[in-house]
């Protein structure tokens, strides 16, 4: 198949009949791998069939992609730019990396450990956050994805966010502003658009509105000083589009919630702080609108409030037939319709007609030069100094626990020197975990035996005969789940070990929130650390970094090499 496919020209959308124009408002989602029977979502996710009728038939303007490898994206993006009469929108939610959401590329730290650095050295997390946002969108492009659903604007000010949380950059403006401008300047060089997400603003609050619609009580004064401050520097910085929240503000639209406010998008927006990109829906399957609004009446309505893209309706199909319907009725004037065309069409032609020949990153069956951008040694690099940087230690001589490790090599004994205890929310779930990722391959070269605890186990009562114990905590704010009762077990499986004296060292992987509030419970002798990441990297660097003192060297090796370097 020639690249061609990602380079020509667009056609003027005057020649597409109204309901291709209207289809080019909708980006719908499917995965990215490249057989159906590999779905995860299936109530999301379009089958290939079904996607293909969406792209082909119907006209949609985009696709937003989750799962899968690089090697499969590649070509699966390939194939529906094929299929396309005008050239796609292809996005992802990537705020961590493409490989957070596909397998083969780069896995980045949370961007709340950017901010953690930013509280010491500002200027060095602003290079750290131009580099993620330069290898995110170089990675990104490397595999045809040409539109970045990141960075996260958002001020992360409460502890109890469940939908926000790590994705932030910081807890205050004075944080977030600098690094958000960096990472928007490091994706500039490359042909995708960016998203400053979510206005006006998601950080303070603690109702997820994938189940729900959230409140934010604040009055004008506060939402200017703190929540829409880091929209306006995304804006000066040149971010592309504006995702919009799931958010009841009554100061600034006491009716409708930010998504469906005209007030919101197109006053406030628009015309006060002078956006003229592309204003993105958050997904309309979230339960914070289609519970309220319904599946068809919510995207009319955030059209006529002043978006320009309909990310994830309902029923594509139907969402289509309903905004022809409004437009044939006169609800939706044809104007509207088109200010938000020519919006997408500027898109466009800035990712198709800004790449030069020497960029095209297209498969074809004898070339994949593409694989040279992904999960580059500078990637792997930048990681690890995020990682080591924001990683907090608690007390310095992890004696005990380094001693078992030394006799554990000084011996033939085969006898279990301990227990390995992972308490994470689901199991089947954490892809950051597996048979050969660190927290389990290294403290079982140790001697340690493996334990887990997850959500779907009951609830702790008493532990009689503890062995001396490392415990391995993976716990943050996860959208849809609730994690107090994670919390509450991982406490309690403190609790109970200190009590016996049993606790030898403890990693938590996450939340900032939750190590606040451990802390307080270990006494100094007893080794910790944390860390804001839970992928692979950061498991090796964690318990590195938990025996590093006075540690003997063949203890060391246990330190899984390939995360390490």
């Amino acid at each position: 198949m020639s690249d061609s496919v990602y380079h020509r020209s667009l056609p003027p959308w005057q020649e597409l009949s109204l309901k291709q124009q209207v289809a080019q408002l909708l980006v719908v989602r499917t995965c990215g791998h490249l057989f159906d029977g590999e779905i995860r979502y299936p109530q999301w996710e379009a089958t290939t069939a079904k996607l293909r009728h969406w792209i082909e038939d119907l006209g949609v303007g985009g696709v937003i992609l989750l799962g899968g490898s690089t090697a499969e994206l590649a070509v699966r993006i390939q194939q529906m730019q094929s299929w396309a009469q005008v050239p796609l929108l292809m996005a992802a939610d990537i705020e961590q990396g493409v490989g957070q959401r596909f397998s083969g590329a780069t896995w980045m730290p949370p961007a709340m450990a950017l901010g953690a650095i930013a509280r010491s050295n500002l200027p060095q997390a602003c290079d750290r956050a131009r580099a993620m946002g330069a290898i995110t969108a170089e990675e990104a492009q490397a595999v045809g994805l040409n539109w970045l659903l990141a960075p996260i604007v958002d001020v992360n000010n409460n502890p109890e966010n469940p939908a926000i949380s790590l994705r932030a950059f910081g807890e205050t403006p004075e944080i977030v502003i600098p690094l958000i401008e960096a990472f928007i300047q490091g994706a500039q060089d490359y042909s995708v658009l960016t998203t400053a997400k979510h206005f006006p603003g998601h950080g303070d609050t603690s109702t997820d509105p994938h189940l729900d619609l959230p409140l934010i009580p604040h009055p004008r004064e506060r939402l200017d000083r703190v929540e829409l401050a880091p929209f306006r520097a995304a804006i000066a910085a040149g971010v592309s589009s504006v995702m919009t929240a799931h958010l009841q503000v009554p100061a600034l639209d006491p009716d409708y919630p930010a998504t469906l406010s005209s007030l919101v998008l197109t006053k406030l927006l628009r015309q006060e702080m002078g956006f003229d990109g592309l204003i993105v829906t958050d997904a309309l399957v979230m339960q914070a609108i289609t519970r309220h609004y319904g599946a068809y009446e919510a995207p009319i309505m955030a059209l006529e409030a002043g978006a320009d893209v309909v990310l994830m309706p309902v029923d594509p199909p139907g969402t289509i037939e309903a905004i022809y319907q409004a437009v044939q009725t006169g609800r939706l004037s044809r104007e509207r319709i088109y200010a938000s065309l020519e919006r997408i069409w500027q898109a466009k032609q800035q990712i198709f007609r800004t790449q030069k020949s020497e960029e095209k990153r297209a498969v074809n069956e004898s070339s994949y030069p593409w694989f040279e951008s992904v999960a580059q040694p500078k990637a792997d690099e930048f990681c690890r100094n995020v990682l080591e940087q924001s990683l907090t230690i608690h007390a310095a001589s992890p004696v005990e626990l380094r001693q078992i490790v030394q006799r554990s090599h000084s011996t033939s004994d085969t006898t279990v020197k301990g227990t390995n205890l992972i308490i994470v929310d689901n199991l089947l779930q954490a892809n950051f975990l597996g048979i050969h990722t660190p927290a389990i391959r290294t403290p079982q070269g140790w001697g340690y035996r493996l334990q887990w605890v997850d959500s779907q186990m009951p609830a702790i009562e008493s532990i009689k005969d503890l062995q001396p114990t490392l415990l391995q905590l993976f716990i943050q704010a996860i959208p849809f789940q609730n994690t107090t009762g994670l919390v509450q077990t991982a406490q309690r499986w403190l609790e109970l070990l200190l009590e016996a004296g049993q606790l030898q060292g403890l990693i938590l992987y996450g939340s900032p929130y939750v190590w606040q509030q451990f802390v307080p419970l270990l006494p100094s002798e007893i080794p910790a650390v944390f860390t804001y990441g839970q992928i692979p990297m950061a498991q090796a660097i964690a318990l590195e970094k938990l025996l590093e003192s006075g540690f003997a060297i063949e203890g060391k090796e246990y330190i899984d090499q390939r995360f390490t370097t």
